[in-house]
C-alpha cells in the first residue's frame, strides 16, 4: 500500500526538544541515539546567558557556551533542526530577545524555523491564560488556580518584554497546545494552522506528550506506534530529553527499544520544520475559525485535568 507521505512512506513522526537542563552530557547520548535510528528531530536551544542578577529557571547550557555550540553545530550538520525556546532561560527585554535572533542567526546560518516558548520567562507569546478564550480562559484560571493570568506579555506592545514583531517577521511555526494521543495530526488535523486572535505568531502547531520519560515511553508504546501507521498518521512529540532520558552516559533502555522498534518502521521522519512545511503546502494555508479554536481549546484543558503537562 503507498503511504501518505513523501517517498511512499506510512507515517511521519518527529520530536520537538525542550533544551531545558540540557549539557552536552546528559544529551548527547540521546541523539548518538536518535542518529543510529535514522531519526532527524528538532532540537531547541539558548542563545543568551543571563546577566549578573538575572534569575533563571530550569537553566541549562546556553549556545555562548563554546563546547557546547560546536555540539549543537555537529547536530545541524548531521540534520538535526535547530529552534528556540525563547532567546534564554531568564526573562529577556525586547532588545535583549532581537539581539538573541541576531546571535542565533550568527551562529546557525538563519532564524529559528521553529519556537517554543520557556514556561519559565515573562516574555513567553499568547501564553499562561492568554492561550485559550472564553470560558475556557474560566476554567484555565481556575485548574492553575489563578498562578498564570496575565504573567506572559510577549506579545502586549506596552510590556518591556514586546517581541511580537520579531516573532512574526522571523519565526515560522510555534508550538501550542499538546495532547496525550500519539497521532498530533488527528488532534489538530489542521495544523499548522494561524489563528487570528494571536497575530504576531505566523502559524501555530500541536505535539503529543513526553515531557517527561514516563510520558515519553507511554506515548509511544507498541500499541500506540502501530495504531500511528495503521492511521497513517503524523506525531509531533514534545520533551524534554535532558530530564531523565541518560543516566550516567547510557540511554534509558524502554525508551531505546521503543525508539529503535519505530525505526524500523515505515516511517518520514524529519524534523518539525520541515513536516510542519509538507503539511502547509499539503494542506494550504489554514486560518482557524471559531468552532475549531473552541474544540481545540477544550480537548487540551481536558487533557491537562488528567496529566497536567503543558
Amino acid at each position: 500500500m503507498t503511504g501518505r507521505w513523501p517517498g511512499g512512506k506510512q507515517f511521519a513522526f518527529t520530536v520537538f526538544d525542550d533544551t531545558d537542563f540540557s549539557t552536552v552530557e546528559n544529551t548527547k547520548p540521546v541523539y548518538d541515539l536518535l542518529a543510529e535510528c535514522g531519526f532527524r528531530t528538532t532540537k531547541s536551544c539558548w542563545v543568551r546567558e543571563p546577566g549578573s542578577g538575572e534569575r533563571g529557571n530550569c537553566a541549562g547550557l546556553t549556545a555562548e557556551v563554546t563546547g557546547y555550540r560546536n555540539w549543537l553545530l555537529d547536530l545541524q550538520r548531521q540534520g538535526t533542526e535547530l529552534g528556540l525556546h525563547n532567546v534564554s532561560y531568564a526573562s529577556s527585554t525586547r532588545q535583549q530577545t532581537l539581539a538573541g535572533f541576531d546571535r542565533f542567526e550568527q551562529y546557525f546560518g538563519h532564524p529559528p524555523h521553529t519556537l517554543a516558548n520557556h514556561s519559565g520567562v515573562r516574555e513567553s507569546i499568547y501564553w499562561g491564560n492568554h492561550r485559550v478564550t472564553g470560558v475556557c480562559r474560566l476554567l484555565y484560571n481556575l485548574l492553575t488556580r489563578l498562578r498564570h493570568t496575565n504573567e506572559f506579555d510577549g506579545h502586549i506592545e506596552s510590556s518591556p518584554g514586546f517581541w511580537g514583531d520579531i516573532c512574526r517577521e522571523r519565526v515560522q511555526f510555534v508550538r501550542n497546545f499538546t495532547f496525550r494521543d500519539i497521532n498530533t495530526l488527528k488532534m489538530c488535523p489542521f495544523m499548522p494552522y494561524h489563528d487570528p486572535l494571536r497575530p504576531y505568531v505566523n502559524h501555530w502547531f500541536a505535539s503529543s506528550d513526553g515531557h517527561d520519560l514516563a510520558s515519553f515511553v507511554s506515548t509511544i508504546s507498541e500499541q500506540a506506534q502501530d495504531r500511528l501507521e495503521e492511521e497513517g498518521g503524523a506525531c509531533i512529540m514534545y520533551t524534554h530529553f535532558a530530564v531523565g532520558f541518560c543516566a550516567q552516559g547510557r540511554v534509558d533502555g524502554r525508551f531505546a527499544a521503543l525508539m529503535r522498534r519505530l525505526a524500523r518502521k515505515d516511517g518520514w521522519f524529519v524534523p518539525v520544520g520541515e513536516l510542519l512545511h509538507h503539511l502547509g503546502q499539503r494542506q494550504g494555508s489554514h486560518t482557524l475559525t471559531r468552532p475549531q479554536r473552541r474544540c481545540l481549546e477544550f480537548r487540551w484543558l481536558w487533557d491537562k485535568i488528567h496529566v497536567g503537562h503543558s
